[in-house]
């Protein structure tokens, strides 16, 4: 079994089913699966095995999951389907210490090869919450968000 197969779960079980929430900017989601970012998507046919190659060839791949500690890539994954692919690397760089230009090079991968992976997923969550308090729609989806973040901590721990 590939990584990408062993975390995946971990991400469905945010996201859940089907769900067209009026203050949600996704707009109409499945499994995570928004119509904002996917349009020519029919949203509500969609299987859990088209969610689950769509997260590994749009997320996994662009935030280089192979390369990454357990712990992190798993993190790196999440919120890339939560916040898109450049959050999540910035968040990443910063946790590592190198410029948060949102992209993976050889220095990122670096410095997040020299880092300690409990350091990395505990500086990634901190921006993370950080970054859920500034949103307008925290009134209406910030617990649910900080009960995801709470989840990946605990996942954090089995991981390291």
């Amino acid at each position: 079994m590939t990584l990408f197969r062993d975390l995946i779960d971990r991400v469905l079980s945010h996201e859940g089913g089907y769900v067209n929430h009026p203050n949600d900017p996704g707009g109409e989601t499945k499994f995570g699966i928004a119509k904002r970012s996917y349009p020519s998507v029919d949203i509500k046919a969609l299987t859990r095995e088209d969610a689950v190659a769509i997260y590994e060839r749009d997320f996994w791949q662009r935030v280089q999951g192979d390369k990454l500690p357990r712990a992190l890539a798993f993190q790196a994954l999440d919120a890339a389907v939560n916040h898109g692919i450049g959050n999540a690397v910035r968040w990443m760089q910063r946790a590592a210490g190198v410029a948060d230009d949102g992209i993976i090079g050889p220095a990122t991968l670096a410095a997040v090869g020299r880092a300690d992976p409990a350091d990395l997923v505990l500086q990634f969550n901190a921006e993370r919450l950080e970054f859920y308090a500034k949103l307008q729609t925290f009134d209406t989806f910030g617990r649910g968000w900080a009960r995801r973040v709470a989840g990946n901590l605990r996942y954090a721990a089995q991981d390291n």
